[in-house]
């Protein structure tokens, strides 16, 4: 899985495509952690990344300057020329150009208004968790993919009433967003068009007709220098908000799995339902979706533990190995939903300028998911199905093919 390269004394590699990587990443990553705070990261169609494996070193990177996001960051699915002006999100910048869209927009993510948004999320999960009911009892005692039928649309339809889809559009969107929680292929590509164009008439309307969402509120943001969003800067946050709003899928999922195989800990969350914030902490630390972080480029050469980075050299932060870092966290391998306030301290929402906007909103819609999806079905269970709970080989991302339960 991994040996000594050339670049420096003791640096790792790690080949993505090896079957211990993607079986078990945390194990596999962390044994890389325990060998060197640096390794390089191979994998066919790109050239080697520098990985930072321990949680002070990764941390440290994601808020220097030093290093940043371009658009070699990110790879392009093959979409029409139209949609290109939309593609490059906020993600994207760094600089001036970040900070003052950042600051434009950020008063609308704050755990305040995440928050306020709460008694809107819960009506969406209770819908859901009926229509899960009712796929269950259709089913006639036989499993039914708890995915399928809530983690996988309940993004999407919290991004919906956030920014104010209209409701008879919300079932396009529906599969919009499953083609987008794929993150490649032909019907990622061919979804792209579709949000672009709904983005559009969704500003457009409410432009016209302004509501209680989040378009509303932006198109009438301004900040102390009279700045505002333009028209591609504000169709372009809807995409990137569909995009990066599908994390909830493979985080509530994780979750549950997690919770129905450590049944002491879901004993504990049952009988303490207030540790239910803090228990979100531990299990975005301890399960969470994402393994690395877009790579970010050098702007000049950096010594990074004891090894040089070469200017324009790309690095990328292991969360999977630093958010289990003993040095960080304490007996890390332990899910403890009670943990104290260290487990905040996890890079699952990575840190610095590029801090995820969305996190609060994240966290509030998996507790409300978690917590109604618990009340609602006390025995829920993991469903002893030939397939099981799969693993889909994705180096990048912690999530499952199928989530098979009975209720």
């Amino acid at each position: 899985m991994t040996r000594t390269g050339q670049e420096g004394p003791g640096v790792p590699e790690i080949d993505l495509t090896d079957a211990e990587v993607l079986h078990d990443p945390f194990a596999a990553y962390g044994e890389v952690r325990e060998r060197s705070p640096l390794a390089r990261i191979q994998a066919p169609g790109f050239g080697p990344v520098w990985a930072l494996t321990r949680h002070e070193e990764a941390r440290a990177m994601l808020a220097d300057p030093r290093f940043e996001l371009t658009a070699d960051s990110y790879t392009r699915p093959d979409v029409p020329e139209h949609c290109l002006a939309y593609m490059r999100t906020m993600q994207e910048m760094d600089g001036p150009e970040h900070l003052r869209l950042r600051r434009l927009v950020s008063p609308a993510f704050t755990a305040r208004r995440a928050a306020g948004f709460r008694p809107r999320i819960e009506p969406i999960v209770d819908r859901l968790l009926d229509n899960l009911a009712e796929h269950a009892a259709r089913a006639g005692g036989r499993p039914v993919d708890l995915i399928l039928h809530f983690a996988r649309p309940l993004p999407m339809d919290v991004i919906c009433e956030l920014v104010g889809i209209p409701e008879t559009e919300r079932p396009q969107w529906r599969e919009w967003g499953a083609a987008v929680a794929t993150g490649w292929g032909q019907a990622f590509a061919d979804a792209i068009p579709h949000i672009m164009a709904g983005a559009q008439a969704a500003v457009a309307l409410r432009r016209a007709e302004p509501a209680d969402d989040l378009i509303s509120e932006l198109v009438q943001v301004r900040d102390t220098d009279g700045d505002r969003l333009g028209e591609t800067e504000l169709v372009t946050l809807v995409w990137h908000l569909v995009l990066a709003g599908q994390t909830p899928t493979n985080l509530v999922a994780n979750a549950v799995q997690t919770l129905l195989t450590h049944s002491e800990q879901l004993a504990v969350l049952r009988r303490e339902p207030d540790l239910m914030p803090r228990a979100v902490e531990e299990l975005t630390r301890w399960s969470g979706p994402q393994l690395i972080t877009i790579p970010r480029y050098a702007r000049e050469d950096v010594e990074i533990a004891g090894v040089l980075v070469g200017k324009g050299e790309p690095v990328t932060a292991v969360i999977a190995a630093a958010n289990r870092d003993p040095r960080a966290f304490t007996d890390p391998e332990t899910l403890d939903l009670g943990r104290p306030t260290e487990a905040s301290a996890h890079l699952g929402y990575a840190h610095g300028p590029h801090f995820c906007l969305g996190a609060a909103l994240a966290r509030t819609q998996t507790e409300v998911a978690l917590t109604r999806l618990l009340d609602r079905f006390p025995d829920l269970a993991l469903a002893d199905t030939p397939t099981g709970s799969g693993r889909l080989p994705d180096p990048g991302t912690w999530r499952l093919a199928a989530l098979p339960v009975t209720l």
